[in-house]
């Protein structure tokens, strides 16, 4: 599997790239900002994008989802209970972040989905707390976890829809479970693994 991070935006987000080495499709997931910068590494690794999956509809995380689409031709994958955010960019609005609107989700996900991308097969995991329509998108020995799990850290939940008791349901029922050698790929900051959050993580020992 082809991992490459990009930090993009104001919020230094991370927009990962993700392809197939068999035969080079790939996945974008969390075009948030930089669109110019995430496709030329795409360009790079010469990967055929085949979807843009969101790991929720806040700006930080979708504010490149216009260009990226419309270069790629790539269809666009957000879980139900975020697509109308994606539409509204309220965040946008609080924050003062104007972006191109993107244009309307062609997947509407839900728990349990499968995404397949050549030889890639991600789990949709719905993890809502920091919005309510956050997901984390599982593979073998690794996940993507979108604003729900940070290197110790956990996703914010004063936003609206957002719900720290869910967050931390969410974290302790669909991540906890998973081993302590899985990697963490979270929305911002460095890349971590399931165990050491588990041991270490403040947020998890309060």
């Amino acid at each position: 599997m082809i991992v490459k991070k990009v930090v993009v935006g104001p919020f230094a987000s991370n927009c990962y790239i993700v392809g197939s080495e068999s035969n080079k499709e790939g996945v974008i997931i969390d075009p948030g900002a930089d669109a110019k910068e995430i496709l030329k590494n795409v360009k790079d690794l010469g990967l055929d994008i085949k979807l843009i999956v969101l790991t929720h509809g806040h700006i930080d995380h979708t504010g490149a989802v216009k260009e990226v689409k419309k270069t790629t031709g790539a269809e666009v994958a957000i879980h139900t209970d975020d697509a109308k955010s994606l539409q509204e960019q309220l965040l946008g609005r609080l924050f003062g972040l104007s972006y191109p609107p993107p244009p309307p989700p062609d997947w509407l996900l839900k728990d349990g989905d499968s995404i397949d991308i050549g030889n890639l097969h991600f789990l949709v995991v719905h993890t809502p707390g920091h919005s309510p329509g956050g997901i984390c998108l599982l593979e073998e020995g690794v996940v993507f976890s979108g604003d729900t799990l940070f290197n110790y850290g956990i996703g914010r939940t004063d936003m609206p829809g957002g719900s720290y008791s869910q967050l931390m349901n969410s974290i302790h029922t669909k991540l906890m479970i998973l081993p302590d050698n899985t990697t963490v790929y979270p929305g911002h900051g460095p890349a971590t693994t399931i165990g050491t959050e588990r041991h270490s993580n403040p947020f998890l020992h309060d």
